[in-house]
């Protein structure tokens, strides 16, 4: 399967790793031509953050386990686009 973009949920320690940590594993991994690390929340232990990678043929467990190995947690994948082209998926209204 041809990856070309993942949404993932992942929380990493509040003192380390630091986020340029995470994004110094993120950047090398084969097919991974760009990404954000969002922060989501801040709590007194933890840090959760979306990381939103984008590519052609991204290495799915290299990913992972290049976050993992920066002391990071992948909780889950929010989203996967894959196939020739990137399809963006509607996004829910917020209520009014």
């Amino acid at each position: 399967m041809r990856i070309r973009r993942l949404v993932l949920d992942v929380d990493k320690a509040f003192a380390q790793p630091s986020l340029l940590d995470v994004a110094a594993a993120i950047d090398p991994v084969r097919g991974v031509t760009a990404f954000t690390i969002h922060v989501e929340e801040v709590d007194m232990e933890t840090i959760s953050t979306i990381i939103t990678v984008v590519g052609d043929d991204i290495d799915y467990a290299a990913l992972v386990g290049a976050i993992e190995h920066s002391g990071a947690m992948v909780h889950g994948i929010l989203e996967i686009s894959a196939g020739d082209q990137v399809i963006d998926a509607p996004r829910p209204r917020s209520p009014e």
